[in-house]
C-alpha cells in the first residue's frame, strides 16, 4: 500500500484515505440517477438502465485509472454540462442520434489522448485568456440551473407581446412567437414535489452536510410517494437479480453503440454535415479540456496535490513529466471508455474537493470512491422511482455552484467583460453550451481587432473563432443548399 501509492511521502494515512474517498463518492454520487434521467429524456435517447450501468462502468475504470496511474485522489463520471450538452445540442438541437453523439464522445476522447502526449492540449489550455476560461465554467452552470427549473415543472410558457422565435430546420417556427417563460401557479404535484425537494437539498447543501446532494434526491423521492408522484407499484414485483438482468439487458443496446450504424458508420456519411460533426467534437473536447484542467488547478494548488512545479512542468514539457500530466490522460482515457459503455463524456468532478478537504493526497481516496461506485450497481432495479422532481433540484444546485467561475472575471473591465458575457449567457439563452463557447471567441476577437491589439491573439484561438464563423456560415447554407 506504501509503495503503491506513497502514503507517507503525501503525509496522510490509509484511514484518512478511506474516509475522503467516502466523503467524494457522498458528494457526487447524485450523478447515478442525474446522468441517466438527463441521457433518457423523451424516452428518445440512451435506454435508462444502459446509461445507469454506463454512468457507474464509466466512474469506475475512470476513477481506478487516476487512482492507479496518476496517484492523485480525483474522481471521475459523466460530467454535467457534457451531458447537457450531448442531449440538448447534439441530439434534440442538432439532429444526430445518440449513437452518433458517443461516436463523437469517443473521437473526442482519442483526440483527447492524442493532445495530451503531445504538447497540443497545453497550448490549447494556455491559448484562451483566464476571463474566457471562467466564462464558460459559470456559463455552463446557468445551462445546468435552467435545466433543472426546466425539470422541475417551474416554468410555463406564456403569450406576451414579446418577439420569442423558435426556429427548426430549414427555418420553419415550431414554437409559439410570443411564448416567453413564466413562473408556474405550482399547482401541480410535481412542482410541489421539486420545490420542496429544492428547499431540502438548499438547507442541506448551506449546513454543509456529507453527500448533501444525494440525501437530497434521495428525501425527496420518499416525500414523493404520499404525493402520488413516485408509483411503488412499477416495482413491486421486481426482484434485485431480475431488475439487474433488465439493467445489463439495456446495457447491450448502449455498448458499442457508438460503432453501429447509427452511430460512427452513418456519422460521416452527409458531405454537408461533415463540419458541423468536426465543431461538435471540438466543442465536446474544448468544454471536456477546460472543465477537467479547471478542477485540477483550482483544487491541486491550496492542497498541494499540484505544486506551481508541477504546473510548470506541465507546460514546458511533452508526455508525462509532470502528476497532473498523468491526471489529464487518465481523464481522456475516461471519456473515451464512457463512451464504448453508452455514456456521455467523463471528466474529473469538481466533488472531489469534499474528499481532499477531508484529508485525501493519493489515489488510494479514488481507488475508495470506485469501490463505492461498484456496490452501487445494486442500485439499478430500483433507480427508475427516482423522479425528475428529485434530480432537478440537483441540476439547480450544480449549477449554482458552477457559478463561483465568475467571480474571477473583472467586469468592470468591458474587454474582458464582454466575451465573458456572451460566452457564458449565451449558453442559457440559446440553450447551447458550443453556441456560448463561440460567440465568447468570436466577440474576444472583434474586440481585441478594434482595440488594435493583435499581439494578444493567440494563434490557436484565432483559428478556432474562424473555424466557429465558418461553421454558423455552414448552417445558415444548409437550408438554401438542400432546396
Amino acid at each position: 500500500m506504501e509503495k503503491l501509492f506513497k502514503l507517507k511521502e503525501n503525509g496522510t494515512k490509509v484511514s484518512t484515505e478511506l474516509i475522503a474517498g467516502l466523503t467524494t463518492f457522498f458528494a457526487m454520487s447524485y450523478i447515478i440517477f442525474v446522468n441517466p434521467a438527463m441521457l433518457s429524456q423523451d424516452g428518445a435517447l440512451v435506454p435508462y438502465g444502459g446509461a445507469f450501468l454506463a454512468t457507474i462502468i464509466a466512474a469506475v475504470i475512470g476513477t481506478l485509472v487516476m487512482g492507479l496511474f496518476a496517484n492523485v485522489p480525483y474522481a471521475q463520471a459523466p460530467g454535467m454540462g457534457l451531458n447537457a450538452f450531448f442531449v440538448y445540442t447534439v441530439c434534440f438541437n442538432l439532429g444526430f442520434t445518440w449513437q452518433q453523439a458517443l461516436a463523437m464522445v469517443f473521437i473526442c476522447g482519442i483526440v483527447n489522448i492524442l493532445i495530451t502526449v503531445t504538447r497540443l492540449r497545453k497550448a490549447i489550455i494556455r491559448s484562451i485568456p483566464v476571463g474566457l476560461q471562467n466564462a464558460i465554467g459559470g456559463g455552463i452552470g446557468i445551462f445546468i440551473a435552467y435545466i433543472g427549473i426546466k425539470n422541475a415543472g417551474f416554468l410555463q410558457f406564456t403569450s406576451d407581446p414579446g418577439n420569442y422565435v423558435q426556429l427548426g430546420e430549414g427555418g420553419t417556427v415550431i414554437a409559439d412567437a410570443n411564448a416567453v417563460p413564466a413562473l408556474v401557479d405550482f399547482t401541480s404535484s410535481a412542482a410541489q414535489l421539486a420545490l420542496i425537494g429544492l428547499v431540502i437539498t438548499v438547507v442541506l447543501v448551506i449546513l454543509k452536510v456529507r453527500g448533501a446532494i444525494l440525501i437530497g434526491i434521495i428525501a425527496t423521492t420518499l416525500i414523493g410517494i404520499p404525493f402520488g408522484v413516485v408509483d411503488l407499484n412499477s416495482v413491486k414485483d421486481v426482484n434485485l437479480f431480475g431488475g439487474l438482468k433488465d439493467s445489463f439487458g439495456e446495457l447491450g443496446m448502449t455498448f458499442g453503440a457508438a460503432f453501429g450504424k447509427d452511430g460512427i458508420q452513418t456519422l460521416f456519411s452527409e458531405a454537408s454535415r461533415i463540419p458541423l460533426v468536426l465543431m461538435t467534437i471540438f466543442a465536446f473536447s474544448l468544454s471536456d479540456t477546460f472543465d477537467t484542467i479547471g478542477t485540477f488547478i483550482g483544487t491541486g494548488r491550496k492542497s498541494g496535490i499540484f505544486s506551481e512545479e508541477d504546473e510548470k512542468a506541465m507546460f514546458s514539457s511533452a508526455g508525462f513529466k509532470s502528476k497532473m500530466d498523468k491526471a489529464l490522460f487518465a481523464d481522456a482515457i475516461a471519456t473515451s471508455i464512457g463512451a464504448v459503455f453508452g455514456t456521455s463524456n467523463t471528466t474529473t468532478y469538481v466533488e472531489s474537493a469534499a474528499g481532499i478537504g477531508a484529508g485525501g493526497r493519493t489515489g488510494l481516496t479514488s481507488v475508495t470512491t470506485a469501490i463505492l461506485f461498484i456496490a452501487s450497481i445494486l442500485l439499478a432495479p430500483y433507480a427508475g422511482l427516482v423522479p425528475a422532481a428529485a434530480t432537478a433540484p440537483a441540476l439547480i444546485i450544480v449549477g449554482i455552484m458552477m457559478l463561483s467561475a465568475f467571480k474571477e472575471i473583472e467586469w468592470d473591465n468591458l474587454e474582458d467583460a464582454v466575451p465573458a458575457f456572451f460566452a457564458g449567457i449565451f449558453m442559457a439563452l440559446c440553450y447551447s453550451i458550443s453556441y456560448g463557447i463561440a460567440a465568447g471567441f468570436i466577440f474576444y476577437l472583434i474586440v481585441k481587432i478594434f482595440k488594435r491589439k493583435f499581439k494578444e491573439i493567440h494563434p490557436i484561438l484565432l483559428v478556432s473563432s474562424l473555424l466557429f464563423l465558418a461553421n454558423f456560415v455552414i448552417l445558415a447554407l444548409l437550408p438554401i443548399l438542400n432546396k
